[in-house]
């Protein structure tokens, strides 16, 4: 396939620059990256809209295998490209858990028949996720997972986590740590504070997050391995994880668009959209979030999209499932809420979701735009606006947290490997 894109505002997060070119694609590849490019290609006219690096998504579940009445390969794929998002990890709390390559081969094999994105399943550490024996996590490598998680829950013995991260450095793996001490969460449903006791909700503290953040920082310092730090929600573990990067910890941190835009007192509506593992924390954490965002203290914007049926959604909030989906709606509430406030740029939308993350998991010919690259893009209308409704989402479920709310930025175009999947 040819084809040229005219006009487009190109930012390309590697060079640190956002100008005005043309995208000539040939087959599967950016071939050339100019102005004026003359050609006898189908066209696009991206006048006044944003080319940005296709999305990647270190935190998705697909629920794939056992849950497919949620979310499938196929529809989590159009979920993610509608996004413009091209290449997505799926966690490994499926059923059965993502710990052998059996498991790795049918994903791969589902992901071919769709044929719309990368997917990178990401094992699990323990089989079965639990927190008693190591998956073969040689054979997960081999197979073709990038990362390594028990996300879900955290590996309990911190020994068994140390081994972890060892296997991990000697393999050359990601370990994406979800940090939540059971013991101190507690069956809890939201933030503990005073809007839990106002709403009568049993809380969930902040140190459930802190203290397996610390915990495993300081694993990660001992071991000297590459560790994730899952959906951060509060401002101490914020504290935790810049003073690590200060002393040189291989570290990292994701937060997600739930996190940047919504606090507490969006649970007082009792929607269950709003139940979310970790919870929606309070303002003062939010706002240093949003500050953390623009120091570089997180380096990634995930989606944990967690689909769920509605007949689960739909029961009392103590018994309704955490979790909300994302894919759709992430990009346009990082627009809304962080460059229309102008708290980021583009080049630094382009880094915490597209860079950062190919970098993360040394994914060296992704995350940015150039020549010679496979052309995987997103073209954004930056002024659309647009309201969510539960109707309009391609995601087979459709538990957003954010229906009902208008948000500014949509995707026109993603190409991935140089072929247009979704067109608005």
């Amino acid at each position: 396939m040819s084809l040229l894109i005219q006009n487009g505002l190109v930012v390309d997060p590697a060079t640190n620059k956002a100008q005005i070119q043309d995208i000539l694609i040939e087959k599967s590849g950016i071939a050339k990256l100019a102005k004026n490019i003359k050609a006898d290609n189908k066209t696009i006219d991206a006048t006044g809209k944003i080319i940005l690096p296709g999305l990647i998504d270190l935190h998705t579940h697909l629920r794939v295998p056992g849950r497919e009445d949620e979310e499938t390969i196929l529809s989590g794929s159009l979920a993610a490209v509608k996004g413009g998002f091209t290449t997505i990890m799926c966690m490994p709390n499926t059923n059965p858990v993502i710990d052998n390559a059996s498991v790795v081969d049918l994903i791969k094999k589902e992901n071919a028949k769709a044929g719309l994105i990368d997917i990178i399943p990401v094992g699990a550490i323990t089989k079965g996720q639990l927190g008693c024996e190591f998956s073969e996590l040689a054979e997960l490598k081999e197979a073709g997972c990038l990362a390594i998680s028990e996300d879900g829950k955290s590996v309990e013995n911190t020994h068994l986590m140390r081994r972890a991260l060892e296997y991990a450095r000697m393999l050359g793996l990601l370990v994406i740590s979800h940090c939540e001490d059971k013991n101190l969460s507690n069956s809890g449903l939201m933030h503990e504070d005073i809007v839990s006791t106002k709403l009568g909700l049993k809380g969930i503290p902040d140190i459930a997050e802190t203290i397996i953040v610390g915990r495993d920082i300081e694993l990660a310092r001992f071991t000297k391995a590459k560790l994730h730090l899952a959906h951060i929600s509060t401002g101490r573990a914020l504290e935790l994880i810049k003073r690590a990067k200060d002393d040189s910890v291989d570290v990292t941190a994701e937060t997600c668009p739930h996190y940047i835009a919504l606090n507490d007192e969006a649970v007082s509506t009792f929607n269950t959209n709003t139940k979310i593992n970790p919870p929606l924390r309070t303002e003062k954490d939010r706002q240093q979030i949003l500050k953390a965002l623009q120091s570089g203290i997180i380096d990634c914007i995930s989606t944990d999209h967690a689909p769920h049926n509605q007949a689960e959604k739909e029961l009392e909030y103590n018994l309704a499932p955490f979790g909300t989906i994302g894919l759709e709606t992430a990009l346009s509430v990082v627009i809304t809420e962080l460059l229309e406030n102008k708290l980021i740029d583009w080049l630094q939308l382009a880094k915490l979701m597209s860079l950062n993350p190919a970098k993360r998991l040394g994914l060296k010919d992704k995350g940015f735009i150039a020549e010679g690259l496979e052309a995987n893009l997103v073209i954004i209308d930056p002024q659309a606006e647009w309201l969510v409704k539960e109707g309009d989402f391609v995601s087979k479920s459709k538990n957003s947290v954010f229906i009902g709310k208008k948000l500014k930025g949509c995707v026109d175009y993603t190409i991935s490997k140089g072929r247009i999947v979704f067109k608005r």
